[in-house]
Order: C-alpha cells, then structure tokens, then sequence
C-alpha cells in the first residue's frame, strides 16, 4: 500500500478523538513535543493478526479496533496487530504511543535511535533495541566501510508489535513473509514476531561473523606471505569494525539471557529464546576471539614492518660500506700531493683498481654470510 493512499485512508476512516477510542482503559495520554500525526511516509508495512492469519484492515485505527474487537469477545484472544516504521518523525511515533499507551522514555530512545541494544519494561509492555549489522566489503560504494550498522527498536505489549527502523539494512520484509507463510507461527503471538525478529538478526550476526573470520584468514596470509604487505591500515580498519561488532553483540548477552524468565514470555516460547541465546553466545565467542586474532595480527604486522624495515637498513649500510672504499682510495689518490704509493709506477693505476675491487669483493662476500645482503 503506497504512503499516500494509507494516509488519506487514515484521514477518511479517522473517528473523532480516536486516540480515546483505542487507548486501553485506564492508561493515560502520553505526548511528546509537537502535533501528533497518523504515520504516513514512514509505514513500511502493518496488519492484523487473527488466529494465525493476516486479516486485512483499511488502516491501523481500523486494524487496531478490529484486533481489540477481536480479543474482547474471545476468551483465547490471540490477535494483535504489527506495524513497521522506517525512520519515523517524532510526531508520528507520538500518535503510536497514544494509541498503544507506549512509554515516553521508550518512544524519545525510538526516535533518537542510536541506543544501546538493550531488553526493558515498562508496565505491560516490552521495549528492545537490536544493533544490525551488514557485510559490505563486496559493496563497491561502500568505500573503505566493511560493516555498516543500524537499528530496530521493538515494542511489544499483549495485542501489538511496533517495530522502528533505522538505517538502509536488514529489513523486516523477510520476516514477515516467512511469518505469514506459515500461520503456526503467526499464531504464537507478538512474543513469536519478537522471536523471529531477534533470530534473524542473530542469525544476521552469524553471518558477519564468519564473513570478517574469512577476511582476518585472508589478511593473517598476506602478513606472513614472502612478499608482505606493509600498509596495516586494512588491519586497523578491519579492528575498528571488530569493536563495532563487540558494541552491537556483547551488550545483548545479559538482558537476553533473562529475556526467557520474563512473564511476559509465554512458558511455550521460552525454549524458542534460549535457542537465540545460544546463537548469540557463539557469536558472542566468536567475535571475542576475532578481536583478538585481530589484535595479533595487528601486532604481527607492526613487528613485520620493522623487521622489513631493519633488513632494509641492514642491505643499505652494506652496500654503503662496499661503497666506501673505492671512494675512500680514489679520494686519497685525488689529493694533490707529488709522493703517493705507485703514483708514477706503470702498474700503478691497475694495482689500485685490483685492490678496490678485491676488498669491495672481500666485503660483498662477508655480508653475504651474515644475511646482510
């Protein structure tokens, strides 16, 4: 549905004050700065979710009533409604958090991005911001970028799931297809869209991991090849993408860990969340020995450069010292004086040049076996 017509939908289907219509009863109003504003431009995809199928709606208050209709007149329940924001205006994730009765704290972190990856609760309500992480190292536009970053903010609460996106990678379309693709686990619940959000970018970090894993082997060669290369700002390159991936991975392994224990995690899908908490150990693992490979290779190379660079040094001052002595001799024979050894001898010219050549010689052969040369 293109942006343009969901707006007017919005507008045409709109009731008066709906924002009191579809609040909980009991929550309370929450505002932010500016007007709030049904999101328009920012709406990547939403739907409504009944027993495991999509059940199409003219807009979210419509999908919103429908789900709420839904859940008031089953005693199972069941129904939510999923809605995806790509990089939203504040004033759009305020209407959100007005119809949803979603935290302050939770919508200004939404907004703002840059968080933290973190599991909080507020009320009944579940916040979880998740790092993504892309390989583009094959991307030609990338420049000198081999991971590129971003973030999903998730909300979830008992009859929705809002989830905000910031950055051009890792998108959800896949996973809501997977998801609608097989009703069992569309009818898991909001804590079953969490579940598979987290799995793939879990499974999105495995995918990184091994990928830089590859690219340290690849650098770690080059280093100790005969022919080194002797520019390490790949390597440093490649260690600032390691921490950027420590930043994203490691921050998740407490919060994670305890996500399986929370109430609001049905007992039916807490096997599903220790299955991603295994996942996100061995990635955890892996990129924490990465760092480390990194660090050795990085140190490998500096003292590879100066052994290359003492080598060169020492071939230098060989050759300086073969050098120096035909320019030594010839410099003493220059000089202007009338009594020098050999000087009006006829054999005295090729004497001087048998002795420069063999003590030049003498000395080739000498730094030859001490690996000079």
């Amino acid at each position: 549905m293109r942006s343009s017509t969901l707006f007017q939908r919005i507008n045409l289907h709109q009731r008066p004050a709906p924002e009191v219509a579809l609040r909980r009863p009991g929550s309370r109003l929450r505002q932010v700065s500016g007007p709030c504003v049904p999101p328009s431009d920012s709406v990547v995809e939403f739907g409504a979710y009944v027993g495991g199928k999509r059940v199409e709606a003219d807009g979210i208050p419509e999908a919103v009533g429908l789900v709420r209709d839904h859940n008031a007149a089953s005693e199972l329940g069941g129904a939510y409604v999923w809605v995806g924001l790509y990089e939203p205006e504040a004033s759009e994730v305020g209407w959100l958090a007005e119809v949803f009765g979603l935290h302050p704290l939770a919508v200004e972190d939404a907004i703002k991005a840059h968080q933290r990856p973190k599991v909080e609760r507020y009320g009944d309500s579940l916040f979880v911001v998740l790092k993504t992480l892309a390989y583009l190292d094959d991307d030609p536009r990338a420049g000198s970028q081999i991971i590129a970053s971003g973030e999903i903010m998730i909300f979830v609460g008992a009859d929705f799931v809002v989830t905000v996106r910031h950055g051009g990678h890792s998108p959800l379309a896949d996973v809501r297809k997977r998801l609608e693709d097989k009703p069992k686990l569309l009818s898991r619940g909001p804590s079953g869209v969490l579940h598979a959000i987290a799995d793939h970018v879990v499974d999105k970090y495995l995918s990184v991991a091994d990928l830089m894993q590859a690219e340290l082997e690849e650098v770690e060669a080059t280093v100790f090849a005969d022919v080194s290369s002797r520019d390490i700002s790949r390597i440093y390159q490649l260690k600032r993408e390691m921490i950027e991936m420590k930043r994203a991975v490691t921050p998740l392994q407490t919060p994670f860990n305890a996500l399986p224990t929370r109430r609001m995690i049905p007992s039916e899908m807490r096997e599903y969340f220790r299955d991603v908490v295994d996942h996100l150990s061995r990635v955890c693992e892996q990129v924490e020995s990465s760092n480390e490979l990194c660090n050795s290779i990085l140190q490998a190379a500096l003292a590879r450069s100066n052994a290359l660079a003492n080598e060169d040094m020492r071939k230098i001052s060989a050759w300086v010292a073969i050098i120096s002595v035909p320019t030594m001799i010839a410099g003493i024979y220059g000089m202007n004086f009338d009594r020098l050894p050999g000087l009006h001898d006829m054999w005295g010219y090729p004497v001087v040049i048998g002795v420069m050549l063999v003590v030049c010689s003498l000395l080739y052969r000498g730094f030859r076996r001490n690996s000079w040369l």
